[in-house]
Order: structure tokens, then sequence, then C-alpha cells
């Protein structure tokens, strides 16, 4: 990838010539079948489709993917080109089928796709898997269009293999902003409370997140990627669906946002990715993540809003 002109103060990780040297002689490579312990923890810079029968069985507790939605995209040597909704969904079915035998009965499976997308995702999860839930969430930037409403709003399918699996509630309640104060008889606060970021409710999450910040050039956490997800949102999805030391597969690994989020927060992780350059970044990442474990708009266990005053303190230390 070429090396580009940036900002003074542009924070967006990158790879000098030397790291991405050192780092790709680095790279684990999956030949054989291999057990659990041998695989934890490690990326794999492989084709997915060359290796998905080489991982053992009932080893996933949670399953985090984020496949190339239906649109022409390049991912720096590699690019995905459009389909029908119909071919679409035989290419979802062409991996998913095969990763059913790597899930435990009690897994959770989560599956990204825009608004193109997201029926073939569905379509093809409710063949395997319980349908539980559609998560929306807003990506508050992008481009406008001229003759159409802007897109800024992402799913992720929640499904899992049966009625028994992990939900930690409490691990992923929300702070949210009290605009409309309501005491009681005694003048005390009626289901919220207050410190020095003013008025506050901790409540359950929804299916609707307007709380995510899509990386860009000033976050810490930001790459060249073209489809990164944020830290944040994978922490919601890993809190929720797992437990300290379960294992979070991911087949579509990218910059590794994944692999960190699930290193943070304690949890083992396995993943796949075809590029060697983003292979490489997920490597620097975790090891940066060895020295620096917080989370954006993720602290003290509480998912603040985006762009609370509390988030910003946090943001200045």
């Amino acid at each position: 990838m070429k090396n580009k002109k940036r900002a003074l103060l542009n924070r967006t990780i990158t790879l000098s010539k030397k790291e991405f040297s050192e780092l790709s002689k680095k790279l684990y490579k999956l030949n054989s079948h291999y057990s659990v312990n041998e695989i934890e923890n490690k990326i794999f810079n492989n084709d997915l489709f060359k290796i998905i029968d080489l991982f053992p069985e009932n080893f996933v507790d949670l399953l985090f993917i984020d496949p190339p939605y239906n649109l022409h995209k390049k991912f720096n040597q590699n690019s995905f080109k459009q389909m029908d909704n119909d071919e679409y969904e035989e290419w979802i079915d062409s991996w998913l089928s095969k990763m059913i035998k790597l899930l435990k009965p009690n897994a959770s499976v989560y599956i990204c796709g825009d608004w193109k997308s997201s029926s073939a995702i569905f379509e093809s999860g409710r063949k395997y898997f319980k349908v539980q839930n559609r998560i929306i969430w807003e990506r508050e930037k992008g481009r406008g269009a001229r003759k159409n409403w802007k897109n800024c709003t992402e799913d992720i399918w929640f499904f899992t293999m049966s009625e028994d699996y992990t939900f930690n509630i409490d691990d992923v309640k929300m702070k949210r902003k009290v605009l409309a104060p309501y005491k009681d008889e005694n003048g005390k606060p009626k289901d919220w409370d207050y410190d020095f970021d003013g008025n506050y409710r901790i409540t359950h999450p929804s299916n609707i997140w307007t709380d995510i910040t899509v990386p860009f050039w000033s976050m810490p956490e930001n790459t060249d990627h073209p489809a990164q997800k944020p830290e944040k949102l994978l922490a919601k999805v890993i809190l929720a669906s797992s437990n300290p030391g379960d294992i979070i597969f991911d087949p579509f690994m990218g910059s590794g946002t994944t692999a960190v989020a699930a290193k943070k927060l304690g949890r083992r992780f396995c993943g796949i990715e075809k590029d060697e350059y983003f292979c490489c970044l997920a490597e620097k990442r975790l090891k940066l993540a060895e020295k620096d474990k917080s989370i954006q708009g993720f602290s003290g266990g509480i998912f603040w809003e985006r762009n609370t005053l509390g988030e910003q303190v946090k943001r200045k230390k």
C-alpha cells in the first residue's frame, strides 16, 4: 500500500517498509489440521476457502463476520465485484455452511451488511441458525446523494445456534443524558442520577446503535482499511455474547479490530485475513494493545453516548 502524505496530527496506524518486511516474515500460515491450542490468538494469512476445512470442530464461542458487502470495492490488492442478490446469497452460503461445524452448541453469530446485502445475509443465516435480532447502527459520516437519501446505517444480524446462548446484559448498558429530569415528591431523582457530566440514566441497550464513531484520521485506532469496524462496536458484541476466556473467530479479519477488541477484553481470538498488508497491520495493532487497553467510548464498564462530555474528557487524558 502506498504511503500517503498525512497531516501533522493524523494518528492513523501505518506500516513503514521496515515494519512490513519484518512483520510479513512472521505471519501465520495454516497448512494442516491444528488443535485449538495451536490456533488460538493467531491471525492466519490465508485464503478462507483454502483453509476453512482445516480448523478443529466445536471451538468457537462467538463468530463475528464482516464480509465484503455486495458492491464493487477494492481492498488493497484484492477486489470484490457486485453480484445480483441471488448470487451474493450463494456466495455467503458457500463459506457460512462450512463454519457450522466450528461452532459450539451455544455459540452466537453476528454477520454485518449494508442495506443491499442484508436480505441475503438473513436468508442464508436463517437456514442454519436461530434469528435473534437485527442491529442497525448509524454511520455518522459519509457522502450525501443528489437524488437519494444518504446511506448512513448498516445492519448486523444476530443469530444463535440454539436458545441456550450467552447474553451479558449488564455488561453492555449505556449511559445516556437525561434532558427532562423528573423528581419524586421528596425532590429526589426518579430513575436517573447526576455527576460532573450532568444528569444521566444507565439504560438497557437497544438494537439501534447511535453511539458508534467510525474510525477517522485523528483516532488512534484508525487504519487505511476501507471498511474498518470501530473497536467500540466490537466491544459491544464481545461483552454481550461471550465470557472471559472464550474464543472469538473472525474469518474476514481485515486490519484486526475483532482480535484487538478481544485481546483488550480478556478473550481469546482466531481469524483469517487474505491480504498480507492488512494482516501485518493487525499484528501491529495487537502489539499496541499490550500497552493500551482503552476503547474509545467505553469507560468504567459503561458505553457512553457519542460526543458526550464523559467521552471528551476520556479523550483528553
